[in-house]
């Protein structure tokens, strides 16, 4: 699989750079759960020495990106049932949070935000784009995580968004295609508690949201053994 580099981006060692450019291609499903990452060849691929190759790898091990099969190597982690478990069970703790706080202080220019992605999600859905609705859908539970105004909140949401992000790309076709219009419907109520500061709302709206979708994803994988 070709790996997408990144020319705008400045890294401070080559290290960092090996680290950014895998990670981000595993987080794109680029690089898919299972695949191989064989040092020597990513080294040749990259341009880069076998050493900062092999730290990248463990910093994305650190992570649980990458494991190590035996008499086999590094290679990217599968996509489990557990995974999914956390990806969604830590975003509805992040979000119960993060909601009623920006139900409490939002000020209008982040409510403004909130509002033009749930339009433009709005007219993705109408037109059918659902990867663009995909993408607006992770800006919106971003701009969440930012209108907060706490810096450890926001940074794990964005951790935990980039591992949904690449549950949803791996499993696009077969569970969030068929979510989007409900997943809408819900993502209209939760922007209208916090516009109304219904507290009580809210916690049980991110709830449903959340399990909604992590119910989905587990009813595909029942129904997908080799998914």
């Amino acid at each position: 699989m070709p790996l997408t580099v990144s020319t705008g981006t400045r890294h401070r060692t080559k290290q960092e750079f090996v680290y950014r450019t895998l990670r981000d291609a595993i987080i794109r499903c680029d690089l898919r759960p299972g695949e191989r990452l064989v040092i020597d060849d990513l080294a040749r691929r990259l341009e880069v020495s076998a050493i900062p190759v092999r730290e990248g790898l463990q910093l994305l091990q650190s992570e649980g990106l990458v494991i190590n099969v035996p008499h086999v190597g590094a290679t990217v982690a599968p996509i489990s049932r557990e995974s999914i478990q956390d990806v969604f069970t830590v975003l509805e703790g992040l979000e119960t949070v993060a909601t009623r706080i920006v139900a409490e202080r939002a000020n209008p220019a982040d409510l403004q935000t909130l509002t033009d992605l749930v339009e433009n999600m709005d007219k993705a859905v109408a037109e059918d784009s659902h990867g663009e609705w995909a993408d607006l859908n992770t800006q919106f539970h971003l701009a969440i995580g930012r209108a907060v105004g706490l810096a450890m909140l926001q940074e794990m949401t964005e951790r935990v968004l980039d591992r949904w992000d690449r549950v949803r790309r791996y499993f696009f076709k077969g569970v969030l295609t068929h979510r989007v219009e409900l997943a809408q419907n819900e993502h209209r109520a939760i922007l209208a508690a916090i516009k109304k500061r219904d507290l009580a709302a809210l916690q049980d709206l991110v709830k449903q949201h959340n399990q909604g979708a992590l119910a989905s994803y587990l009813h595909y994988l029942s129904g997908h053994a080799d998914a």
